[in-house]
């Protein structure tokens, strides 16, 4: 789903749509998988649930997992929407994801890192 782009990124294909919710959000067996894949170290007992950070076009912002999403789609905030050029959704557009080390300096900026509760505590990891 996701290949690497450059060391801070991946890039993928995902259908964009918007969702009424403040959060974007994906399918949670793909978002559990991707965590899995990119985001644990590998060393001890690592959460699966925290938010992935992904970037559509110029905006960055965290991605949590919700069952109702179907596969292969992000569905983000309104307000997300707004500031793309994405005028027909869904959409199959390039989304890219955050490698581990930047989604840590982007949820650190945004004072979500580390991260110790749910993952509908973490706030929006900005831009």
């Amino acid at each position: 789903m996701f290949e690497v782009f450059s060391r801070s990124y991946y890039l993928g294909r995902l259908y964009v749509t918007p969702t009424d919710e403040e959060q974007a959000f994906m399918h949670s067996d793909q978002h559990e998988r991707i965590n899995d894949a990119v985001y644990t170290s590998g060393e001890g007992i690592e959460r699966l649930d925290a938010p992935l950070v992904m970037k559509l076009e110029s905006g960055h912002f965290p991605v949590h997992g919700d069952d109702g999403v179907p596969e292969n789609t992000l569905a983000v905030p309104e307000s997300v929407l707004e500031r793309t050029q994405i005028t027909n959704p869904p959409s199959l557009k390039e989304v890219f994801l955050a490698r581990r080390e930047r989604a840590q300096q982007l949820l650190e900026f945004a004072g979500a890192w580390p991260p110790t509760g749910p993952a509908d505590e973490y706030p929006d990891a900005g831009t």
